[in-house]
């Protein structure tokens, strides 16, 4: 497959709907982005679940997964389901983190999510990260709607596993779900890998990408 690198990460910026969205949709990719990186810096805007339990779950396990970068997370109270009706709310917070940084990268959910928070969260970035580049995430669930993403980010087992133990220490509170599991993690990675030759993967959908062809002088 073609690659494109990305030299010269220094800032990163994560938005999500809920606690363990990142993780899910990206923590392969976030623990092969910030491994050895101690000077890169990831500004995290999840939207719900402040002022509970799950907070404190997403902020241990947000140190993992990006360890040894430094992490600004903001985690606000927006409620599970109706995050569409807090629109203002909403937009409001992620201008205010684009404020706040200058990131080369950004995740957030796809559009094609049939989750409605999530949806919401991919609607509002590219109209307030109007020139950067964004990745949108997947997330396995119920709904069935993964489609063809278009980037894959390759992970080794031992990243691919090692995602998965740390969604499982640090989320007790999703232990309940029937489809929140180390199988479901971990075939999702084996079928994206697949895709692009390697053991596992992470993928990703992108909007816009523009080119640059012509020849340096």
């Amino acid at each position: 497959m073609i690659s494109l690198e990305l030299p010269g990460i220094r800032q990163v910026a994560l938005l999500a709907a809920h606690c363990d969205d990142l993780p899910i949709g990206a923590g392969g990719t976030l623990l092969t982005l910030c491994a050895n990186r101690p000077d890169l810096t990831v500004h995290v805007l999840v939207l719900g679940g402040g002022g509970t339990a799950r907070a404190g779950e997403e902020r241990a396990a947000l140190a993992d997964f990006c360890a040894p970068a430094q992490v600004e997370l903001t985690v606000l109270d927006l409620p599970d389901g109706r995050m569409p009706v807090h629109w203002q709310a909403a937009k409001d917070a992620i201008s205010a983190l684009r404020k706040r940084c200058e990131p080369d990268l950004v995740f957030a959910p796809h559009r094609g999510d049939r989750h409605q928070d999530h949806r919401l969260v991919a609607e509002l970035v590219p109209q307030v990260f109007r020139d950067h580049f964004a990745l949108g995430y997947e997330i396995v669930k119920w709904d069935g709607d993964l489609g063809q993403p278009a980037v894959y980010q390759p992970l080794t087992e031992e990243t691919a596993r090692r995602k998965a133990d740390l969604l499982a220490k640090h989320y007790p509170s999703q232990h309940g779900k029937d489809w929140y599991t180390e199988d479901a993690f971990l075939s999702l990675a084996r079928l994206r890998g697949i895709q692009q030759h390697a053991p596992y993967a992470e993928a990703f959908h992108v909007e816009k990408l523009a080119l640059t062809v012509a020849a340096r002088p």
